[in-house]
Formats: structure tokens, sequence, C-alpha cells
């Protein structure tokens, strides 16, 4: 097949087009994917409102959260990435205490459906389900999940991420904002 080697040589070609030159990246600067740091300066607030209830039925204000580093996480039980980051989030919500965590279940599905999901995938942090058609209005409805928001403890938004994250990225992030740093 020759595609393979029709491609790279199009992009050269295309290239030498070019009317200046554009400058390298520095060989040593770290390739950071689109799909996983995107910054932002707030979804459409500068600091934006949440106020939702938990699958446990307990009130979740985003406003009672200050002095934190929160991450918003919309998340829903057919996204495998989703699946994958659960455990490293409750992590987080679980050992560091200037961290808190709250899961948006993004999906048409019914509270107890995700509460007998979440009985076999338990987690430390509150989950609430929201509604699809009528998503937060500050953090509105997603363009892909997971999507998650690091929300500074003055309660503007530091970060948001489209895709899976690590605790490791959310932690670097953290101290990067001027957070502490993970021991």
């Amino acid at each position: 097949m020759r595609l393979p080697v029709v491609v790279p040589l199009l992009l050269v070609l295309l290239a030498a087009c070019s009317r200046s030159p554009q400058p390298a990246a520095p060989a040593s600067a770290p390739a950071t994917p689109a799909a996983s740091k995107v910054p932002t300066s707030a979804p459409s607030a500068a600091r934006p409102a949440l106020q939702v209830t938990t699958l446990d039925g307990a009130a979740y204000d985003l406003a009672q959260q200050r002095g934190k580093w929160v991450i918003v996480n919309y998340w829903a039980t057919w996204c495998g990435p989703c699946l994958k980051e659960m455990p490293e989030l409750s992590a987080l919500a679980a050992m560091r205490q200037h961290i808190a965590v709250i899961g948006l279940a993004y999906e048409d599905t019914s509270e107890s459906d995700l509460r007998a999901f979440l009985a076999k995938r338990p987690v430390a942090y509150p989950v609430a389900r929201v509604d699809v058609y009528s998503p937060p209005k500050d953090f509105g409805a997603p363009r892909g999940l997971p999507t998650t928001w690091l929300i500074r403890p003055d309660g503007a938004v530091a970060r948001k991420y489209t895709g899976p994250v690590t605790a490791r990225m959310l932690e670097e992030d953290i101290a990067a904002f001027g957070g502490p740093k993970a021991g």
C-alpha cells in the first residue's frame, strides 16, 4: 500500500509552500494532547454555580466548598474512560483533605439504576444525576465524556479537561496553580 508514503510526501510539499517559516517547538517541550487539557477561564461564569441533589438525597452547593480544590466530573455508566478514572478520583477524595470531588452522572437513566450501579462500583465522593436536557447552567452540556473541571479554592475555574484525567494530572495542575504539591 502506497498511502503511508504519499501522506508524508504531501505534508512536506504543503509545508514547503508556506509563506514564512514556522518556528519549531523545542525538542524538550512535552506534547500535551488537546483532548486532555484545555485551559479555560470558566465554563460560563468566573465562579460557576452548581447546586444539585446527590443520589443520597443531600444538597450539594459548590459555593460551600470554598477553601478546597474541587473536581467536578461529568461521567456516564456506559463510558469506559469514565469508569477507568473513577477509582483515582475516589482515592483523591478520600486521601487529600484539600480536594473535594463531585460526580455528575450525565445520562438518561433513573436514580435507582445509578444507585445500583454505584453499589457495584462505589466511590468516596458524592454523585448527582444530571438532566441531559437541562444540565447545570454554568457547566452546560459536555462535548464529550468524561469532562472535568478543576475549581480553585476561591471558586474560579483553573482548568477544564475533555477526556480522561488521572490523579497525577490533577495533583500536578493543583501544584502548578499554587496549591499543595503531592507528597
